[in-house]
């Protein structure tokens, strides 16, 4: 038990989740995280509330932040454009097939020139970049370091909006990506349209993975379409899978309609069970 707030470092951007510690900012704070590379100012979106999870893993707000930090943060805000600026026309300049992500900038703490630009790209094969390197560092007086992006990890940067209408899984709150498979889609019985099973990325979306535990537990236990049931209306065969209603769809033998079924009610091992412990009434 413990109070959690959340912020973001960009307007809708991704989420994260601290301690509010001593301190009680309400939304639209500017509150200042802790950082591999130092305190960063990020925007309150959601004031501390109480929550039932254990909160002693989720690192601390360090303060609310001053005048100083937020200057800090408005230089840091133009140095990334402008470095993004300077990028976009020398790898025009230089004609690679790159395309500029986001880019991240870290100014040095102890006043000296050891400022330092990270710009984070996209290529469709490896690209030799040190001519690049070296002209984006004579021009931004900086050391520069270029870092070459997956699909789904400059999804996760970018961000987006899915098919679902709802923001990038990658984008919020999903930490790894875990391998998804067609398999996966075949056995939830959707269309292998690349269009409809792939996300803002072009890969097979995350969301696959979700729901395939469930079908993958229901085709295990349920009758295979094809197979003769024995139902409360009568005996016939199945014709299709509900899994979602934890269903089976029959074609009954006596008139040829079809009616939905619970699966536990056409499994043979719970009718057994049933005729065993609780026959029907009798006459």
């Amino acid at each position: 038990m413990g109070m959690l707030c959340a912020v973001s470092f960009n307007r809708y951007g991704r989420l994260y989740y601290l301690d509010p510690g001593e301190f009680s900012p309400s939304v639209g704070d500017r509150v200042l995280v802790p950082t591999d590379d130092g305190p960063e100012v990020a925007e309150c979106v959601w004031a501390p509330q109480w929550v039932s999870e254990e909160t002693d893993g989720f690192p601390k707000i360090v303060g609310l932040a001053a005048d100083d930090d937020l200057r800090r943060d408005e230089t840091l805000r133009k140095r990334k454009a402008e470095a993004k600026v300077a990028a976009k026309k020398l790898i025009k300049a230089h004609e690679l097939p790159m395309k500029v992500v986001a880019v991240d900038h870290v100014l040095d703490s102890s006043g000296g020139n050891g400022d330092r630009t990270t710009i984070y790209f996209t290529a469709p094969h490896r690209v030799d970049f040190r001519s690049l390197v070296r002209d984006l560092g004579a021009t931004l007086h900086c050391r520069v370091e270029l870092r070459q992006l997956s699909a789904r990890d400059s999804a996760r940067v970018q961000g987006g909006i899915g098919s679902c209408g709802r923001d990038l899984c990658c984008a919020t709150f999903l930490t790894d990506f875990e391998p998804v498979t067609i398999r996966m889609a075949k056995d939830q019985d959707l269309p292998l349209n690349p269009l409809r099973i792939s996300g803002a990325c072009g890969r097979l979306m995350c969301c696959l993975k979700y729901e395939h535990p469930l079908y993958a537990a229901f085709q295990a236990n349920a009758p295979a379409v094809g197979s003769r049931v024995t139902t409360p209306d009568g005996d016939g065969r199945v014709v299709a899978h509900s899994v979602p209603k934890d269903e089976v769809v029959v074609r009954l033998d006596a008139d040829g309609s079809r009616c939905s079924c619970s699966r536990a009610s056409v499994c043979g091992p719970r009718q057994a069970h049933d005729a065993q412990y609780n026959p029907p009434p009798q006459p």
